[in-house]
Parts: C-alpha cells; sequence; structure tokens
C-alpha cells in the first residue's frame, strides 16, 4: 500500500520596518556585529519594550492580502527557553491570542491550482545569531538580529510532499514582496521556512511528524522533504518509530539529521508578558491598511486575461511576481504592440536569458521600454523575428543604454523586404533543391517548410519570412 506524504509550512518572514519590532535599534542587514543592539534588545535591567506600529500594521495587510480573521485584540507572550542568543532568556511572541487567524493562499501545483487554508499568523521578535566560525574553537555571539520583527506565517498540514510545499513557499513569497511587507531575501534570512513532516497510510491519521530546519532555498526544501519522508518511510516499513524531532538538513551530504527532540508548546511556559498591553486594532486602521494594498496576484491574473485577452498560463507567469507583472504592463503600454507578442518575448526569450543569469526581473538589462524598442522594429517589418533574437542578445550585452537603431544598422540585421532580392534567393533554392520541390508536388507538405528553411538561411534569417512563403508557393504552382 502506498505512504502519503504530509507537510505543513511555518514561515518567518521579517518585515519591512527601519526599527526593530519594541526598540528604536537599525534592522539593515551587515552590520558589524552588535553594533545595532539596543538596551532593549540585550535586555539590561529596567529596560522595556515599545511596540513598533509599523510591524503590526504590515501583519495586517497580510491579513487583508489572504482573507484572514484579523483579530481586534491580541496578546503578546513570553516563550520562554534558554539559548545564548536569546539574552533575555524569553522570546515576546503571541500565541493564545494571535493577531491573525485563518485565510487561503492558492498555489499551482501538479496539473492545477490548489487552495492552502493558513492556520494563523503572528508578531514575533527574532533571537540573535550564534556564530561558529573563526572563533578558535569557539563560538561567538552576534545580537544584531534579537528583536528584529518578525511575522510568522503557519499553513495547515495539508501539503502533499515536496512539490506542493515548494509550490506554497514560492507563493507565499511572491504574496509577502508583491504586498511589500518583506523584502524576501532568503540569503540574508529575511524568509525563512520549517517543514514539518509526516508520512501515513491513505485514510488513516496523521503520522508522527519532524520539524526541519534551515532550509534556505527552495531546491533545498524540495530535497530536504523529499529525503526525510524516505527516511520515515523506511523507518516504519522497517517495524520501527518516527520520533517526533526537530532535525537539520545538510545540503552537502544531501539527508537530514537529528538535532533535538521536538519541544511542546507546554515546555515553553507561556504566560501573558507584564510588559505589554493588549495590541488593540480598530476598525479605522484596518480600512487605512486596506487602502494601501496594491492589487493582488489572483485578481492581477484575472485581469490580465481579461483584458488582454491572454490564456490562464502565460496570465500566471506574468503575475508570478509584482515586478513581472508591473513588466509586462510597461511594455505593452510603450511598445504598442499585441499584448500576446509582448506576453511570449516576456516569458521565452527574456526569460531565458534571466535564467541563465540568475537575474530577477527588476534587474534585468533590458528595461521594458528598451524591449518594447525591438518589438516595434519587427512590427514595422525592420527586423525579423530571427534577427530581432540577434539584435536582443547584442542589447542584453551592453545594456540599457544601447542605440537600438545603430546596433541594427551595424549589425546588418534590417529585414529583407526587397521583393526582387527574395525573388532571387527562392529561384537559387528551388534549383539546388530539386528533390525537395519533388516531393512538395507531390503533396509532402513538409518539404515546403525545408524550402522556407533553406531560403532563410540563404539570406541569413534577414529575409521577410511573409513574402518568402507568398513567393515560393507562387513559384511553386
Amino acid at each position: 500500500m502506498a505512504w502519503e506524504v504530509v507537510v505543513g509550512i511555518e514561515t518567518h518572514a521579517q518585515l519591512r520596518t527601519k526599527s526593530k519590532i519594541f526598540s528604536a535599534a537599525a534592522t539593515a542587514f551587515g552590520a558589524p556585529p552588535n553594533t545595532q543592539a539596543s538596551a532593549v534588545d540585550i535586555a539590561l535591567p529596567g529596560v522595556l519594550p515599545v511596540l513598533n506600529r509599523a510591524a503590526v500594521e504590515h501583519a495586517i495587510r497580510f491579513g487583508l492580502a489572504i482573507g484572514a480573521t484579523i483579530n481586534r485584540r491580541s496578546i503578546f507572550a513570553r516563550k520562554n527557553y534558554f539559548y545564548p542568543d536569546l539574552p533575555k532568556g524569553y522570546q515576546i511572541s503571541q500565541y493564545e491570542s494571535p493577531i491573525l487567524q485563518g485565510g487561503t493562499l492558492r498555489i499551482v501545483a501538479g496539473h492545477g491550482e490548489k487552495t492552502i487554508r493558513l492556520t494563523r499568523a503572528h508578531l514575533e521578535e527574532d533571537a540573535g545569531k550564534s556564530l561558529h566560525e573563526d572563533f578558535h574553537g569557539m563560538s561567538g555571539i552576534d545580537l544584531n538580529r534579537a528583536g528584529t520583527p518578525l511575522l510568522e506565517i503557519v499553513s495547515e498540514p495539508e501539503l502533499g510532499g515536496a512539490k506542493e510545499a515548494v509550490a506554497y513557499a514560492r507563493a507565499l513569497h511572491a504574496l509577502v514582496v508583491w504586498i511589500g511587507i518583506c523584502d524576501g531575501n532568503m540569503q540574508e534570512g529575511s524568509f525563512r521556512c520549517d517543514a514539518n513532516v509526516s508520512v501515513r497510510r491513505p485514510g488513516e491519521p496523521l503520522g508522527t511528524r519532524c520539524e526541519l530546519k534551515n532550509l534556505n532555498s527552495f531546491r533545498f526544501m524540495e530535497r530536504a522533504i523529499e529525503f526525510e519522508a524516505r527516511r520515515q518511510i523506511e523507518r516504519l516499513e522497517d517495524g520501527g518509530r518516527v520520533e517526533q524531532e526537530t532535525r537539520l538538513y545538510d545540503a552537502e551530504r544531501d539527508q537530514t539529521r537529528a538535532m533535538r527532540t521536538k519541544e511542546e508548546a507546554h515546555d515553553y511556559r507561556y504566560f501573558p508578558d507584564p510588559d505589554l498591553l493588549p495590541l488593540v486594532i480598530t476598525e479605522d486602521e484596518i480600512a487605512l491598511m486596506r487602502q494601501t494594498l496594491p492589487e493582488l496576484p489572483d485578481a492581477r491574473r484575472e485581469r490580465f486575461e481579461r483584458e488582454y485577452a491572454l490564456g490562464a498560463y502565460d496570465a500566471s507567469l506574468l503575475t508570478a511576481s509584482r515586478a513581472a507583472a508591473d513588466y509586462f504592463e510597461l511594455l505593452v503600454k510603450v511598445s504598442g504592440v499585441e499584448p500576446k507578442v509582448c506576453a511570449n518575448w516576456q516569458t521565452g526569450v527574456l526569460a531565458k536569458a534571466l535564467n541563465q543569469h540568475e537575474l530577477d526581473i527588476s534587474a534585468s538589462p533590458l528595461p521594458a521600454p528598451k524591449l518594447a524598442q525591438i518589438l516595434r522594429k519587427i512590427a514595422d517589418g525592420t527586423l525579423s523575428n530571427k534577427t530581432a533574437q540577434k539584435l536582443f542578445d547584442v542589447a542584453w550585452r551592453l545594456g540599457a543604454e544601447a542605440p537600438i537603431d545603430e546596433l541594427i544598422e551595424k549589425g546588418g540585421l534590417q529585414q529583407l523586404s526587397d521583393s526582387g532580392a527574395i525573388e532571387k534567393l527562392v529561384d537559387d533554392v528551388l534549383a539546388a533543391n530539386a528533390r525537395q520541390v519533388t516531393d512538395y508536388r507531390a503533396g509532402k507538405e513538409k518539404a515546403f517548410n525545408a524550402l522556407v528553411g533553406q531560403v532563410m538561411k540563404a539570406s541569413q534569417g534577414k529575409a521577410n519570412p511573409a513574402q518568402v512563403n507568398e513567393i515560393l508557393r507562387r513559384k511553386l504552382g
């Protein structure tokens, strides 16, 4: 009998605030160790936390984006545990009364869409960081991150395996970046995911879960979940049992290993923080945050299908990020060519170049107005699709300042539209390919395509394809 893999994801999204959640210390990444740790962050006696309202506003925006219940009254609690990078001996978080409950997120996985339910999202502070390198066998503590505002987002355990888990994480990442509450930089720790993985026989209750830490990329997340699922299945099929524990993923060895026994909530001895009043949110605050939300991904995708007559697949690709959607709309606006043509170039030629160079579209060497110039040259007959792709490659290397008209002239890329010159090329090709001419006249349409290819090759891709087709058809009778 087959096994089912069940995954739930806990995500820590660092909120885009200039200062920490309970102090005025900066949150900028990359500062020298312990230079952004205030008296509040390092828990000097007598200091008191003061809530950063910007973090609350970001949480409200997220709640509105996913359709969650925004609790008008929530409580901050102390989560008690000892660790060297936690100066207070506790973390300020939310437990019984979080700011957000419920909500959904649509993902595209497998052969269709799936809606994933969220359990909750709550505000909390980050801990510091333990450093284990270059300390001659000792560890160092950097408290710059201590107090950094986080929104912990918890999904229901209903993701069916590694690929669905990654699709969910990508969709969540895209959303928090889209609405501007998180920069999404996984290398800097701004978006961190832990995966709770369990296996079961179909129809049976959920199995014992193991939490996977240290998942700092979508690729590693998929590999870690797949390994952990296999490990649990092999353990159960051998007659053993799965222990509830926290495990680390070792990317070099592509395996997970035990870190510690998994704690339960009561181990943290949660209780309301006596230094912080309950967080109260008014209807006016929610209404104001609703006004600051941009058009959300699903709404924009549906509008792209309706307004630009695009298929669902193209619309999904073009709204994978807010930057991609903005690029497309600007490309359509300034190029004046058909939206489908713009979509094809953005999801084809441009996407391939971005992937090869591991660039986000926001960092594209060819901004939308520059690509629009190339598309207009195709539309007015100056370029063929083939020479346009050659021009794209040159312009990509030279960057946004490259003069398109000058590149066309220097590269000799202008499309050949002279009927007499094309007719001569056709005559030469027909004379040199008598067998294919015979095959075409015998009803083999593929032979015609081969002859078109020969003409285009002879013209170095510059001949106008429509004229080549018309002249060839006429010559072949």
